[in-house]
């Protein structure tokens, strides 16, 4: 049996049960005052309602989710989930639009609700800073445009949006983060600290962005990329930046191939999809049935409203 043929993508009543599981693996607990005081509701216009028996406030197992007050089935939630964090260049809202059966602004709106549940930083617990003693750090900038025709606003010499990323080794994790004003050494000193640890071993290229900050680290080292004498894709001590250009690569060929265009408002929201899933792959050993339950996790305590979805 495939895995989108699977219960919970298909029937309302199955896939309810399965984000209950997910929610409340060690019982329900109460969404408003935090009490296990509670009986699920009889009848059929009550059917998925637990109300508290201290507070006497209802709820469902989308109460404090991105998944609050939306009018899409939980089964094909369930299914968009499992279509987005399964696909490597990401999916589009028009693809969803027509595999769900749900309108484009539907569709358009509840990806980016996926894509913040993807975003780590806003979770109960925020990430430890990536690296430590003993790992390294590779980061770089890179530039994105989109060119399309139908870029609304689009002209010949539009100032290209900046991105800083760093890769921890040997671990594969990324953060990526839209610089707005364009990258200075002091962005990049703002981005590294809060995201890396200092104990970490530093790997750039021979950006000068990068001089200051990598004193604050356990070393760093510096790969040239240009003619000037020197290693120019691994260093005589093994640092690189391949990881971190890999990671730029999938996020180019997936906002150019399948997004095609993306206001820059929006652009940190697609940074965050595409690290969760480079931070999730295969090739770290977590398979598509696994990243769609840690998306699922991520999506307890958040909420996106269509007017703020900025």
């Amino acid at each position: 049996m495939s895995a989108i043929s699977a219960p919970q993508f298909t029937d309302e009543t199955a896939a309810i049960a399965h984000l209950e599981a997910s929610r409340w693996a060690d019982g329900v607990n109460c969404q408003h005052c935090g009490s296990v005081n509670v009986h699920r509701m009889a009848g059929k216009t009550q059917a998925g309602y637990f109300q508290c028996n201290d507070c006497r406030d209802k709820f469902t197992c989308r109460t404090g989710t991105v998944m609050e007050r939306s009018h899409i089935p939980v089964h094909k939630w369930l299914l968009a989930i499992h279509l987005i964090s399964s696909a490597k260049n990401g999916m589009s809202a028009h693809e969803l639009h027509r595999l769900l059966g749900i309108t484009y602004k539907s569709a358009w709106f509840l990806a980016h609700r996926i894509r913040e549940a993807m975003d780590e930083t806003k979770s109960k617990t925020p990430p430890k800073p990536v690296g430590g003693e003993g790992s390294s750090i590779q980061a770089d900038e890179t530039y994105y445009l989109n060119t399309s025709k139908r870029a609304k606003g689009y002209k010949k010499g539009t100032p290209k949006a900046a991105v800083v990323a760093l890769v921890e080794k040997p671990s594969g994790r990324v953060r990526a983060k839209h610089i707005v004003h364009g990258v200075s050494a002091v962005d990049v000193r703002e981005f590294l600290v809060a995201n890396a640890d200092r104990k970490s071993e530093l790997h750039t290229d021979e950006s000068a962005l990068y001089n200051r900050v990598g004193k604050e680290f356990a070393a760093h080292k510096a790969v040239y990329h240009g003619s000037r004498p020197g290693p120019h894709y691994v260093g005589k001590d093994g640092e690189t930046t391949n990881a971190v250009e890999n990671f730029f690569g999938v996020f180019k060929r997936g906002m150019r191939g399948t997004y095609t265009f993306c206001g820059e408002q929006h652009l940190q929201r697609y940074l965050n999809e595409f690290s969760f899933r480079y931070s999730n792959r295969s090739g770290l050993g977590i398979n598509d049935t696994a990243r769609a339950a840690l998306i699922l996790k991520g999506a307890e305590g958040k909420r996106l409203t269509f007017r703020r979805p900025n």
